[in-house]
């Protein structure tokens, strides 16, 4: 099997944009305008600020700015799994805030209700399904990993199941599966449709989306800030900068978000008798449960989508468009989907992506004000951020608007994580852990550099 014609012969895009690159459909910024409220990133943490800040009130006047087209970065090219949890799992909360936990799981149950709820009322055909996900132990050590999570998630009143080799492979066929902990929590979504819905959803309310519009500096002005993209000047009393992995317009956020570049292939269309080959009946998404994990999902056409694993920090943080495609990445990613699935050998791919993943040092989002509190923001979702996005923009609208709420009181909310260190310094300190989180995987021993990496609450564990 030649792993680099599989691959080269794959469209170049995500599967969710079918067989084309999306166009652009809204305006370019041409000239000046004057809003209530900029938000600067039109992808799902900007879009959920827009709706909800005018479901509070009706008659803000909201400008989306977006430097390409609607869901161009991680939220048109994620693998669509939809989390309750708002702090990268059940595992790493408990780690990190175990007093605010009870508080933490509510606020994530009732984020995905009102996704569900916002979803159902606005007709967006996204795929929204409420199927839960597996994490599968492939290794001995994994085993007594997921165990572990079984009891902590017994420990919070949440339901799971362990399953073990012969109830897993019984579930979906592979041989390398040992055992697994079924989560009935989460889902799955078409990412894309999703981003486009919230937008169209947006501009039925009133907002103005420019897209192309990518903006160049931010000042505050007197009583306002001014935005400036190349065409044109917005002047707003108000801002949420939502745009995450990409470079902060904001000095402050550059030592706290790292992109990381997470690739992704899906498979052409399954059969019928290849389906039947895999089981997968509950159609569930699947996880791994090692550091260099993959995660994957059956789209609505009975593709798999299989990502993750091969995750890429460039020196000094590039994430021009030129990077998503390295052959290396995917030819890996295709080795492994075959090594889990040897039934399916002469299954080809028919797409292939990737997208930058804005992480922070404890794996969870960052919140905050700049600019005399005229300015607010929510980035470092970390891979978990197609619902806790929402969450993200209901906090930086409570900031904004100087509101004492439930969310605002949180630990994660008040605190920020540990600062990267600058470059040079910063990608071979990358490099050092993403070696270490291999030697886990292979041994199941944290090992001195990551147990340091505990002490200081920065989060590499997943």
């Amino acid at each position: 099997m030649n792993l680099n014609e599989i691959v080269q012969n794959a469209l170049p895009h995500p599967v969710w944009y079918g067989d084309a690159p999306p166009v652009v459909r809204g305006a370019k910024l041409r000239g000046d305008a004057a809003c209530d409220l900029a938000v600067i990133g039109g992808g799902l943490t900007g879009l959920w600020t827009a709706v909800e800040a005018l479901r509070e009130s009706p008659g803000r006047n909201v400008v989306v700015l977006e430097a390409g087209h609607v869901g161009v970065g991680a939220s048109g090219r994620n693998g669509g799994f939809v989390s309750t949890s708002l702090t990268h799992g059940l595992g790493h909360g408990h780690s990190m805030w175990p007093e605010e936990m009870p508080e933490l799981i509510r606020l994530g149950e009732q984020n995905a209700a009102d996704i569900d709820n916002f979803v159902r009322e606005e007709g967006i055909a996204a795929d929204l399904r409420w199927c839960g996900k597996t994490l599968i132990a492939t290794k001995a050590h994994e085993v007594t990993w997921i165990e572990r999570l079984h009891q902590l998630h017994s420990h919070y009143g949440l339901a799971s199941e362990l399953l073990d080799r012969e109830a897993i492979q019984g579930d979906v066929h592979s041989p390398t599966y040992l055992a697994g902990i079924s989560i009935p929590s989460g889902g799955l979504v078409d990412p894309m449709a999703l981003t486009v819905g919230l937008a169209d959803a947006a501009v039925r309310r009133g907002a103005r989306i420019f897209e192309n519009s990518a903006v160049d500096t931010l000042r505050r002005h007197g009583a306002s800030v001014h935005l400036r993209t190349a065409q044109g000047k917005v002047c707003a009393a108000k801002v949420v900068v939502a745009t995450n992995a990409f470079r902060p317009l904001l000095r402050r956020l550059r030592p706290f978000v790292l992109p990381v570049w997470d690739h992704v292939l899906a498979t052409e269309p399954l059969t019928q008798s290849q389906l039947d080959s895999i089981g997968w009946k509950r159609n569930q998404g699947l996880t791994d449960a090692g550091n260099q994990f993959h995660y994957y999902r059956r789209t609505a056409d009975d593709r798999i989508l299989w990502g993750g694993y091969d995750a890429i920090y460039y020196f000094r943080g590039r994430t021009e468009s030129s990077l998503a495609l390295r052959d290396a990445s995917h030819e890996l990613l295709a080795r492994h989907f075959y090594r889990a699935f040897p039934q399916l050998h002469d299954v080809r791919m028919s797409h292939r992506w990737a997208g930058v993943i804005d992480t922070t040092s404890r794996f969870t989002p960052m919140f905050g004000t700049a600019m005399k509190d005229q300015v607010a923001y929510a980035v470092g979702y970390t891979g978990l951020g197609v619902a806790s996005s929402r969450f993200g923009a209901r906090v930086a609208l409570d900031l904004l608007d100087g509101r004492h709420t439930e969310r605002t009181c949180l630990g994660m909310v008040k605190r920020k994580p540990i600062p990267f260190p600058p470059e040079p310094i910063k990608w071979p300190a990358v490099q050092v852990t993403r070696a270490a989180l291999a030697r886990q995987d292979l041994t199941g021993r944290r090992g001195m550099w990551l147990s340091t990496l505990d002490r200081f609450g920065i989060g590499f564990d997943s």
